[in-house]
């Protein structure tokens, strides 16, 4: 199978260059499943509603999310209805939304997409690693589906790469988001999970992280409050990485960044 991860998308600029150019990759890339980190896609905090049904009518199979899943609150009274959004599987009990979601790629092939979000330096949720586990108990990779994805929304690299050394040979595919910035370590860890600690967002990279540098430059300079941040509007690198599993193991064969557009160099799968 082959999948196709996506980093945290910013705004505008970042939903406009992922919609344009998903058509032609999931032809050219023969892409089975594209996956999606959406939770700063509504004018960069939170994601709509609206901007939900506009991906997944875009060529998007599931959305996760993450800290800011409920900025926008018209979402909170309607995540229930879109069975394609995982939200962080360790908020609460009786928490709107669903942590996970099957996705059926055909009659025979189905996909886990798990979303998690880390304790450090962070909300103190419940512990992301017995809530995956408890959850991975009900599905097991190669038999109730063909691969599992699971997006750790999280702040450091050691708590994003123990959860790849936990779950090695249990997923396909462990992937981190939240900080923006792709990180160079993708690789397949020694039982067969893809890893890589941070996708990367799809946004405009002349920016910090995603948002226009006057009111962030502020803040860090002058220790100030600023205006609200607005989302950069340059033109959007979307930046991700793609796996391919094997079929009936569900475990990772290759793996690699993808990038196109904007400042960061492209890379594209040649596999």
């Amino acid at each position: 199978m082959r999948l196709l991860f996506l980093g945290d998308i910013v705004g505008r600029s970042g939903r406009e260059a992922v919609l344009a150019g998903l058509p032609r990759w999931r032809d050219e890339l023969k892409l089975d499943l594209v996956v999606v980190n959406a939770e700063n896609a509504s004018h960069g905090f939170g994601l709509s509603p609206q901007i939900a049904r506009d991906l997944l009518e875009g060529g998007v199979d599931a959305i996760t999310l993450g800290n800011h899943a409920w900025d926008r609150r018209d979402l909170i009274g309607q995540i229930d209805q879109f069975s394609q959004i995982a939200r962080p599987l360790n908020y609460p009990v009786g928490t709107p939304g669903r942590g996970s979601c099957v996705i059926n790629i055909s009659r025979e092939r189905k996909v886990l997409v798990v979303n998690v979000m880390g304790r450090i330096f962070m909300d103190p949720l419940d512990d992301p690693f017995r809530a995956v586990e408890q959850l991975l108990s009900q599905h097991r990779l190669g038999v109730t589906v063909q691969a599992i994805i699971i997006d750790v929304h999280a702040e450091t690299t050691s708590e994003k790469m123990g959860f790849g050394h936990f779950f090695d040979g249990r997923a396909s595919l462990v992937v981190g988001t939240h900080t923006h910035i792709p990180t160079a370590d993708h690789r397949i860890l020694p039982k067969g999970t893809a890893y890589q600690t941070d996708a990367g967002m799809c946004g405009d990279y002349d920016s910090i992280i995603g948002m226009e540098k006057g009111n962030a430059l502020r803040r860090l300079l002058k220790k100030v409050p600023t205006e609200r941040f607005q989302p950069a509007m340059g033109t959007a690198t979307v930046s991700g990485l793609m796996v391919e599993t094997d079929d009936k193991t569900g475990l990772a064969l290759k793996v690699c960044p993808f990038r196109q557009g904007g400042d960061l160099s492209p890379y594209l799968p040649n596999f």
